[in-house]
C-alpha cells in the first residue's frame, strides 16, 4: 500500500473519528452502527463482516459501512431534525373542509356529541358508553378484570392463532397489582439479556358481556339480547365481561392524529357509515334533496379520523353492542316506541313514531355547571330537560340528512328500498331518514366534542411561549434528553407525535425510514419492539373488509406497493426517493401509531399491549433499546432517567388532572370488575356476573378532585 493512500485513510480515520466522538450527531450514530453490529444486523451481499479474510479488508469495510452510515445520518438529521417547537396553543384543530354541507349549528352538535359520548344507555347492556373506557384523562384507569389474554396473537403465517390462556392472575376478573408490571421482566433493567419472565397478556379495559343482539325496545335503554357461554371471559362457567385485546389510548388531544385507533384502521377520511373511509366500496348514507326524494349518496369527509373512529366501539361486541347490532336500531331505541307496545298490534319492528323516546343522559345526574350541557340540566334529577336525542339532531344538522317522509326497507338479504308506507311485515326493518342515517350524527357530533379537549396549556407549553420558569430546572435538563436522545424522531412537532395531521401533510403519508436499510413505513407508524410481531401484527394487518380476517393490507406503503394506494385512499401515493419497489420489505408489522404524549402521567398503563405501569419503567424500555427491536440504547444515567421522567410529567395540563372545563362531565357508572376474584364470581341468574360500579360523580366547569391514576 503506498504512503498517500495509507495518509488518506489515516486523515480520514482522525476526521472521522472526531466526528463519531466530539458531535451529538455522530455520537447517536456510532451507537447505532455499534448496536446493530452486536445484534448482528448488518449483513453484505458476500457474507459477514467476521468472514472477511485479512484484518486490512476488516478495517476498511467497517470505515466504508461508518461512512455511508455518516452520510445516511446527516441526511436522518435533515430529516428528523424539528424546527424549534411551538406550544399546541399554535397549532389549529384539524376540520373537515365540507363540514358546512352536514353540519348547521357547531354548537349544538357538539352538546349532542357530548350527550351521546357520555350516555350509558348508548351500549347494548344500558350501562356501557364511550367514557366508560375514556373517563380519566381520556383514557381508563380501572384495574379489575383488565386483562385480555392475547386474542390477536398470529402465527408465522399471520394466520389466527389466539391466546386464550391468562399469564398475568391465571384467570379474568383479577386484580391487578404493581408487582404484576412490567409485564416483561428483567433482573436488571437496562439489560435486555436479563429476562426473568414475559408474557403476551395485554392489560386494557372490560366493555359488555358476550351476547346475541335480538332487537331493541324502542324507548328502552338495554337492547333484547340473548346471552351466550363465552369460551375466554368467564369464571366458573359464569361469563365475566370481555376485555379489549389492545390498551385504551385517550381521546384527549386525539383530534390532531391523521388516523386513529393504534393501528391506524380508523380512516381519515369518514364515508358516514363506518371507520374504514374510501376503503369500503359499499358505504352510503340517504340524502332527502326534498322530503318526498331520496337517494343514495356516498360522502367524505377529511380530517375526521375521530368520527370513522367513533362509530366502530358501538357495534364491537367486546365494546359497548352484543353481537349483530346496526347503527339504525341504537337510533331506534332512542328515538321511537313500537305501536305494537300502544295498540297491541303486530306491526313492523321500527316504526316511524317516537311515543317514549329516551331522556338524553336519563341514567345520569348532569352538573348545572356543566360548561356544555348545563343550561339543560335537570340537577339534582338524572337527565337533559325538555330534549330529546330527535330533537338535538335537528338542531345540529342540515334537513336533507334527516326531514323526510318515505322510510328506507331493508330486507333479510340486505336489498334496500324507499317506501311511503310500512308494508307490515316482520321480515323487514323499516327505518326513517333520521334513524337510517345515525351513524352519521354519532360520529360527526362525537367528533365535533372530542375536537374541544385540547390539552394545551401545559408546563411544556407555557415554557415554549416565552415563561422560563415554567419548567424546573431538572424539567429543562429533561427536555434536552427527550429532544437529544432521539424520542424526538417519532414525536415530534407541536403535537408530540408523526402522526399528526400536519406531520402527515409536510412530510407524506408514506415515507423511507430515516436509518439504513430505509425501507418504505407509513408515517407516525413504528415497531419500537415493544412485544413480537406474533403477538399483535398491528399495522401490518388488514382491514378486515373481505370477511374471515380478510381485507386489504391496513398499511398505506404496502397498498403504494400492491397499486391500491389511489383507489383505496383516493389520493396519489407520494413519490419516494429512491422509488418503492414491488418487493422490498415494508416497515409494518408490529408497527403502532405514536401517540402524543400530554398527560402521559395520567394515561398508565402505557404502549398498545399496558405492559408498562410507570413513567420509570417506561424510560428503563427506552434506555435499554426496547425489548424485541432494535432501538438504540440511550444508555442514561439514573439522574437522566429521572430528569425525563420530570419532563414528561412537565406534559401535564391541570386542567385534564382536576377535569376543568372543556374536561368536565356528566355523572357515569362504570362496571369495575365483579364481586369475587379469579376463581369464584355471584351469578345473577342470567348466566353472567354481577357488577361492581365505580361512580364518576358529575363536575362542573371548575373541575373537582380528578379521579385516581392507574393502580393509584
Amino acid at each position: 500500500m503506498g504512503i498517500i493512500p495509507m495518509l488518506s485513510l489515516v486523515v480520514f480515520t482522525i476526521g472521522l473519528s472526531i466526528y463519531l466522538l466530539l458531535t451529538p450527531k455522530g455520537r447517536f450514530l456510532l451507537k447505532y452502527v455499534v448496536t446493530n453490529i452486536k445484534r448482528q444486523e448488518w449483513r453484505f451481499k458476500y457474507g459477514k463482516l467476521n468472514y472477511l479474510r485479512s484484518r486490512f479488508s476488516k478495517m476498511i469495510t467497517i470505515a466504508a459501512i461508518i461512512m455511508v452510515a455518516v452520510i445516511a445520518g446527516n441526511t436522518v438529521s435533515a430529516q428528523v431534525t424539528p424546527p424549534p417547537l411551538a406550544s399546541l396553543k399554535s397549532v389549529s384543530v384539524p376540520q373537515p373542509d365540507n363540514l358546512g354541507d352536514f353540519v348547521k349549528d357547531k354548537p349544538a352538535a357538539i352538546k349532542l356529541g357530548k350527550a351521546l359520548f357520555w350516555d350509558m344507555q348508548v351500549g347494548s347492556d344500558g350501562m356501557t358508553s364511550c367514557a366508560t373506557c375514556h373517563f380519566h384523562a381520556g383514557a381508563d384507569s380501572r384495574s379489575k378484570n383488565q386483562i385480555n389474554p392475547g386474542l390477536l396473537r398470529i402465527n408465522a403465517d399471520g394466520t389466527a392463532n389466539p391466546d386464550t390462556i391468562f399469564d398475568v392472575g391465571g384467570l379474568p376478573n383479577y386484580q391487578l397489582k404493581p408487582e404484576d408490571f412490567p409485564f416483561h421482566k428483567l433482573s436488571n433493567p437496562n439489560d435486555p439479556t436479563s429476562l426473568v419472565s414475559d408474557r403476551n397478556d395485554v392489560s386494557s379495559s372490560q366493555g359488555v358481556f358476550n351476547s346475541k343482539f335480538v332487537d331493541v325496545t324502542p324507548g328502552n335503554a338495554q337492547d333484547q339480547v340473548t346471552n351466550e357461554p363465552d369460551p375466554v371471559f368467564n369464571v366458573g362457567g359464569i361469563n365475566v365481561r370481555r376485555v379489549e385485546p389492545r390498551n385504551t389510548a385517550t381521546v384527549i388531544n386525539a383530534a390532531f392524529n391523521f388516523r386513529n385507533f393504534w393501528d391506524g384502521r380508523a380512516q381519515n377520511i369518514f364515508n358516514g357509515v363506518n371507520p374504514f373511509g374510501l376503503r369500503d366500496p359499499n358505504a352510503a348514507i340517504v340524502k332527502a334533496s326534498t322530503p318526498n326524494q331520496l337517494e343514495f349518496v356516498k360522502v367524505s369527509l377529511n380530517n375526521s379520523s375521530l368520527a370513522s373512529q367513533a362509530v366502530g366501539p358501538p357495534l364491537s361486541s367486546f365494546e359497548l353492542s352484543s353481537n349483530g347490532r346496526t347503527f339504525q336500531e341504537i337510533g331506534d331505541k332512542f328515538g321511537r316506541t313500537s305501536l305494537s307496545l300502544a295498540k297491541g298490534k303486530k306491526l313492523p319492528r321500527k316504526l316511524a313514531k317516537k311515543l317514549f323516546p329516551l331522556r338524553p343522559l336519563g341514567k345520569q345526574i348532569v352538573h348545572p355547571q356543566d360548561s356544555v350541557l348545563g343550561q339543560d340540566s335537570r340537577y339534582p334529577r338524572p337527565g337533559l330537560r325538555d330534549r330529546t336525542y330527535d330533537q338535538m339532531i335537528k338542531d345540529a344538522f342540515r334537513s336533507e340528512w334527516w326531514k323526510s317522509n318515505r322510510l328506507i326497507q331493508v330486507d333479510a338479504q340486505g336489498q334496500r328500498t324507499f317506501i311511503k308506507n310500512p308494508d307490515r311485515s316482520l321480515e323487514t326493518d323499516e327505518y326513517t331518514l333520521i334513524e337510517y342515517n345515525f351513524s352519521l350524527f354519532f360520529g360527526l357530533a362525537i367528533q365535533l366534542y372530542e375536537s374541544t379537549l385540547i390539552a394545551n396549556d401545559t408546563p411544556f407549553d407555557r415554557f415554549l411561549e416565552g415563561n422560563t420558569t415554567a419548567l424546573t430546572p431538572q424539567q429543562q435538563l429533561g427536555k434536552q434528553l427527550f429532544e437529544g436522545k432521539g424520542c424526538i424522531g417519532c414525536h415530534i412537532g407541536s403535537e408530540l407525535t408523526a402522526a399528526s395531521v400536519s406531520s402527515v401533510n409536510k412530510d407524506g403519508r408514506i415515507k423511507r425510514a430515516p436509518f439504513p436499510p430505509n425501507s418504505p413505513e407509513d408515517n407516525g407508524f413504528f415497531n419500537i419492539g415493544v412485544r413480537p410481531v406474533t403477538d399483535d401484527p398491528g399495522l401490518g394487518g388488514n382491514d378486515g373488509l373481505f370477511g374471515n380476517g380478510q381485507g386489504n393490507p391496513l398499511s398505506e406503503a404496502r397498498l403504494a406497493q400492491l397499486g391500491n394506494f389511489q383507489a383505496l385512499l383516493g389520493e396519489n401515493p407520494p413519490i419516494l426517493n429512491p422509488p418503492l419497489s414491488p418487493t422490498e420489505t415494508v416497515f409494518a408489522k408490529g408497527a403502532f401509531k405514536a401517540p402524543g404524549l400530554r398527560n402521559v402521567e395520567l394515561t398508565a398503563p402505557y404502549f398498545h399491549n399496558g405492559g408498562q405501569a410507570t413513567l420509570e419503567q417506561v424510560v428503563d424500555f427506552y434506555n435499554r433499546g426496547g425489548d424485541f427491536g432494535v432501538l438504540p440504547p440511550l444508555n442514561l444515567s439514573a439522574d437522566e432517567k429521572q430528569q425525563l421522567v420530570a419532563f414528561l410529567k412537565g406534559l401535564t395540563d391541570d386542567r385534564v388532572r382536576y377535569e376543568k372545563a372543556p374536561f368536565d362531565h356528566p355523572q357515569l357508572f362504570v362496571p369495575n370488575g365483579h364481586p369475587g376474584g379469579s376463581t369464584s364470581v355471584i351469578n345473577d341468574g342470567t348466566g353472567q356476573a354481577t357488577d361492581s360500579l365505580l361512580e364518576i360523580p358529575a363536575v362542573g366547569r371548575n373541575g373537582g378532585g380528578g379521579t385516581p391514576n392507574f393502580l393509584n
